[in-house]
């Protein structure tokens, strides 16, 4: 039985839990708005490809999570607009049908106006409900702390399908006014060594986690060691003019054929531009910086290039043993705005013996996604967040420089089938040393 003082002691947790939450979520939809400062209405609505979506279904779709799974489990709640549920559902089955995902570019209405007085109108609500949150609804902040991470995860999204869609354009728009960061020269490359053995893998159950890093449990490694920076562009450069796009031992086969099918030869965005090599950046079409890390490779890409290199790609097994205990320290979103710097990844902070091991680019490894052993999906719509993606998919780790601050950890599990190459996607080099 809970004493006077016990009860008091639970609700100021409770009260300051609400408070710290309803300052967090104020903080992510800020930063999303942020993310929206300098484009123009038509840059909203476009959509360049099946796998990205417009700015607008973004800003939409978010404010229908925390509609859907928040406020309308009062049964008093009536909704802002019926018609949202279906074109703005992404993918939970359990809570209806949705609007054709390849189909979202061509949703001229509702307008760009009208969701952002959606977005407002739900900012409001969500501040009243969650003032008036109490034991018996306390498993709301459990809910809006998966919607804080979901907005971020769509933040991303939003920086990295808004730069495919500009990318179309043969005038290299800038999406930002910020200038390119210098970057380090490059250091001489090292290999890191661990002895393998049995390590243990997963959250460890402080603070907030997506489920499918749970749960925690051993995993066997033989010894291998883990390059300690990120491959460079013009490392990768090296691989382009030694013919790597051309020849057929470097491929897996379906990357093979992949490759030749849609004519890749390069990374995305690398471009030449009076016979120089450039790549076209959230700033605009830039010359290539040979001392950044190597960004938008698909896992074909990044497999090849390791055969090249005479290596391989890491684990996530091996990743995550290497990274457990380091901080989570590097170049992520907020930085380009907070140092007026163009959304475009550079060696972050030196975390002890490893670069750029976090932020900068997501890392590919080896690993399918899968299901940790024990894994269980949650119960209802919300079971639907990671569990039935778990085929025919790759993991990669470590956060990019479109990732939010505070948003990854070393048990962070990203992953995208294996041609994907929108995303701020790149490699670490490993090898065994049995």
């Amino acid at each position: 039985m809970n004493t006077p003082m016990t009860a008091l002691c639970l609700e100021t947790q409770l009260e300051s839990r609400r408070d710290q939450l309803l300052r967090r979520y104020r903080a992510v939809r800020a930063f999303s708005e942020r993310l929206c400062e300098t484009l123009c209405t038509e840059d909203y609505v476009v959509q360049s490809m099946p796998d990205a979506s417009p700015v607008r279904w973004h800003l939409a779709h978010t404010t229908w999570f925390y509609e859907t799974f928040i406020l309308a489990h009062s049964p008093d709640y009536q909704r802002f607009n019926d018609s949202f549920e279906y074109l703005f559902n992404s993918y939970y089955d359990s809570v209806g049908e949705q609007y054709p995902r390849e189909k979202r570019g061509l949703l001229t209405r509702p307008t760009v106006e009208e969701i952002i007085h959606y977005r407002n109108s739900i900012d409001e609500r969500m501040a009243d409900t969650l003032r008036d949150v109490n034991e018996e609804k306390i498993h709301l902040l459990d809910i809006l702390e998966l919607g804080l991470n979901h907005e971020q995860q769509h933040q991303e999204l939003m920086q990295t399908d808004i730069k495919h869609l500009l990318a179309q354009n043969p005038l290299f728009p800038s999406l930002s006014p910020f200038k390119t960061g210098n970057h380090d020269c490059v250091a001489e490359k090292k290999w890191i060594s661990f002895e393998g053995g049995i390590h243990h893998m997963g959250h460890r159950g402080d603070g907030f986690f997506f489920d499918n890093e749970s749960p925690r449990h051993r995993v066997f490694l033989e010894p291998y060691a883990l390059c300690d920076q990120l491959v460079t562009n013009g490392e990768f450069l090296e691989f382009v003019r030694d013919l790597g796009y051309q020849r057929s031992e470097l491929w897996l086969s379906m990357g093979w054929n992949h490759i030749n099918h849609h004519q890749w030869n390069s990374p995305l965005y690398w471009v030449y531009h009076k016979e120089e090599p450039c790549e076209f950046t959230l700033g605009g079409l830039q010359p290539l910086d040979l001392t950044a890390p190597v960004t938008h490779i698909s896992y074909f890409e990044a497999d090849a290039y390791a055969r090249w290199a005479k290596a391989r790609l890491p684990t996530e097994g091996e990743w995550e043993a290497a990274a457990d205990e380091y901080p989570v320290e590097g170049c992520f979103a907020e930085d380009h705005y907070d140092l007026n710097q163009a959304v475009h990844p550079f060696h972050g902070h030196k975390n002890g013996l490893f670069r750029g091991l976090f932020g900068d680019c997501w890392q590919w490894t080896s690993s399918s996604y899968a299901a940790y052993p024990g894994y269980h999906p949650a119960d209802g719509a919300l079971g639907e967040y990671n569990g039935k993606f778990m085929c025919n998919q790759y993991v990669l780790r470590g956060g990019s420089c479109a990732t939010p601050r505070g948003h990854v950890r070393a048990s962070y599990r990203n992953f995208f089938p294996a041609d994907a190459r929108w995303q701020f996607t790149g490699l670490r080099l490993a090898k065994s040393t049995l």
